[in-house]
C-alpha cells in the first residue's frame, strides 16, 4: 500500500499485489474525496483503466488543480463512508 497523491481535497491509494496470485494483476486503487468523506475501489480492469489514464495526465505535466479535477469524476461512483480505523 502506497499513497500515490495527496491534495486537500482527494487521497489516492494503490494496492499492489493485491488478492490472490493473478486474482488482480493490476492490483488495486482506492480513491477518497476528503470533502464528501466517500472513496470509491478500483480493482481489476477498472484499476488497469485508471493507471492508463493516470499516466497519460502526468505525461501533461498536470497542475495539482488538474489532478484535482480528473479524481472528481470519480466522485460520483463513490458510494461507500471514509471510516477512520
Amino acid at each position: 500500500m502506497q499513497t500515490i497523491y495527496n491534495s486537500p481535497l482527494f487521497c489516492v491509494v494503490e494496492f499492489t499485489d493485491f488478492g490472490a496470485e493473478g486474482e488482480h494483476p493490476a492490483g488495486g486503487f482506492e480513491i477518497m474525496d476528503k470533502t464528501l468523506r466517500r472513496e470509491i475501489f478500483l480493482g481489476g480492469r477498472d484499476a488497469a483503466q485508471f493507471r492508463t489514464s493516470v499516466q497519460q495526465l502526468i505525461s501533461a505535466e498536470p497542475s495539482a488543480e488538474d489532478l484535482d479535477d480528473f479524481l472528481a469524476a470519480y466522485t460520483g461512483v463513490m458510494t461507500t463512508p471514509v471510516a477512520l480505523h
